[in-house]
C-alpha cells in the first residue's frame, strides 16, 4: 500500500510533469519565435494545401504553389484539380489593388481584373487574398491566444511529434469555449509547429458542431527564396497573363 508521504510525492511529481508540458507550448512563446523569425525574412515559397467547408459543405483540397515578398505581393498558380492551370496575382497598392486572375473555361483563356473582397473573388473561399501570408495567420492566432493567455475559457496542451509534408512538427491543440459568443474564432484548433523553423506548417480550425472548417498547410516551404519583383509582375514570361484569349472587363 503506498503511505500518504509517497502519494504526496507522486502527485507533485504528476503536477511538475503538467506543468513542464504546458510550458513547452505556452501560445506566447512559440508565437513570439516565429514572429521573430518571419522578421528576419523577405519572401519565401510554398506548395500551399487549402481546404473549406463552405455553406455546410467541405470543399475539396485545393493545392497552390505560391510566392509571398513583402510587404505584401502574392502570386499563386493552382498547381492540381480542382483549379489546375489557374493563376492570381496581387500586389498590394498595384492594378487598384485587384487581383489579375488568369484561368481556362471551355478551352478559352481569359485574364481578368477582380475585387479582391468582391462576391467573384471571394465565392468558394472563407477569406480574401489579402489575408493571405503566414503573418496573417499568426495574426489570427495571437488574438485568440496570446491576447487571452491569462484567460482560463481556453485550455491547450501538446499532442507529441507527428510529421507534416516531411517535416518534424509538435501538435498542439486548443479548446475554446462551447458558447461561441464568447467571441473566439473557432471551438477547436490544432496547430503544427515546424520544430526546427519553429513557424506553423498546417493549422486545422473546428467548429462549435466539431466540423471541421479550415485546413490549411505549407509543403516546401523556403524561406528567403530569393524572389524579386520580377516575380510580382504580370510579364513575367513564367506566367500566362498576357497569353492570347478572351480579356474579360473588370469586376
Amino acid at each position: 500500500m503506498i503511505n500518504s508521504v509517497q502519494a504526496f510525492f507522486m502527485f507533485a511529481m504528476m503536477a511538475v510533469n503538467v506543468n513542464a508540458s504546458q510550458e513547452k507550448v505556452l501560445p506566447t512563446k512559440w508565437i513570439d519565435e516565429a514572429e521573430m523569425k518571419l522578421a528576419q525574412i523577405d519572401n519565401y515559397t510554398s506548395f500551399f494545401h487549402k481546404q473549406e467547408r463552405i455553406k455546410g459543405k467541405l470543399k475539396e483540397e485545393e493545392v497552390v504553389f505560391l510566392k509571398f515578398k513583402k510587404p505584401f505581393k502574392i502570386y499563386m498558380k493552382w498547381v492540381k484539380d480542382p483549379g489546375k492551370g489557374r493563376e492570381a496575382l496581387y500586389v498590394e497598392g498595384w492594378n487598384r489593388n485587384r487581383i489579375k486572375v488568369h484561368d481556362v473555361w471551355m478551352k478559352t483563356n481569359f485574364t481578368v481584373d477582380l475585387d479582391a473582397n468582391g462576391f467573384l473573388a471571394m465565392r468558394g473561399s472563407r477569406h480574401s487574398i489579402t489575408e493571405s501570408g503566414l503573418e496573417n495567420l499568426l495574426r489570427v492566432l495571437e488574438r485568440d491566444l496570446c491576447d487571452r493567455t491569462q484567460s482560463t475559457e481556453f485550455t491547450y496542451g501538446e499532442l507529441g511529434e507527428e510529421m507534416v509534408y516531411g517535416r518534424r512538427s509538435i501538435k498542439v491543440e486548443y479548446l475554446f469555449p462551447k458558447d461561441r459568443t464568447r467571441g473566439y474564432y473557432c471551438c477547436r484548433a490544432l496547430v503544427n509547429i515546424d520544430t526546427e523553423t519553429k513557424i506553423p506548417i498546417r493549422v486545422r480550425i473546428y467548429d462549435w458542431e466539431e466540423l471541421l472548417i479550415e485546413d490549411y498547410g505549407y509543403e516546401g516551404l523556403k524561406l528567403n527564396a530569393g524572389l524579386t519583383d520580377g516575380d510580382f509582375i504580370m510579364e513575367n514570361p513564367d506566367y500566362h497573363f498576357s497569353a492570347s484569349g478572351r480579356k474579360a472587363p473588370s469586376f
